[in-house]
């Protein structure tokens, strides 16, 4: 892996992606809201990737948030319109449009690896205990989103690799507020996502994954 587009490199996980996979001799070009980038706004989206040439060998969507507002919804009763719209918005159909318009990015003669951050909460399957409904609906989303594209793209790029991450509880001021005794740093976060990465074949495509590259159930 030589070369990787990082979305979202300045917050709290995606720099210490950047630094992980710099210290790993990957040449990264970094796009985030300190260039202007909104990846909830189309035309945005293809302006920050109209310059790119790639191809890169990795493309990693990093952005996302667990709250626009609003913490997460303990019951049915805080459910809000806005937030839910502004969670769909921002970490579904975001990293969707990363992909729309950095498909051309995408190497169709090599290894290359789309990768989105999602959460374990967006699966269904493992869901049992409720509450915070915009957030795991909005990773839910992407993961279907993810999925479905990396059926489509396997058609045209056979030794790609599209894939959701599930990076664990980070301690990041997204999180700082919710007590959890297995938080991990960042550093520990990328470097783990990061050896995921590495591991991930064509026939994994399409998949949810962990931060021990160990499948998540939808």
């Amino acid at each position: 892996m030589d070369t990787a587009l990082l979305i979202g490199d300045t917050g709290g996980i995606g720099a210490a992606i950047r630094a992980a996979l710099e210290a790993r001799g990957v040449s990264v070009t970094g796009l985030s809201r300190a260039t202007g980038l909104d990846v909830t706004n189309e035309p945005s989206v293809e302006a920050a990737l109209a310059p790119l040439t790639g191809p890169y060998d990795l493309i990693f969507v990093a952005s996302g948030a667990l709250t626009h507002g609003q913490g997460p919804e303990k019951t049915l009763r805080h459910l809000a319109p806005a937030e839910f719209t502004a969670q769909m918005h921002l970490n579904a159909l975001g990293p969707a449009l990363v992909l729309k318009h950095a498909l051309r990015l995408i190497p169709r003669d090599r290894r290359a690896v789309f990768v989105a951050l999602s959460a374990r909460v967006g699966s269904i399957g493992d869901n049992r205990l409720g509450g915070w409904y915009s957030y795991r609906a909005s990773k839910a989303a992407l993961n279907a989103l993810i999925h479905g594209a990396a059926v489509e793209i396997g058609r045209s790029h056979k030794q790609a690799i599209v894939a959701c991450l599930h990076p664990g509880t980070v301690a990041t001021r997204f999180t700082e507020n919710y007590p959890d005794h297995d938080k991990v740093t960042p550093d520990v976060a990328a470097t783990r996502l990061i050896d995921v990465v590495e591991g991930l074949t064509p026939d994994q495509s399409g998949g949810f994954f962990d931060y021990a590259g160990r499948e998540i159930p939808w």
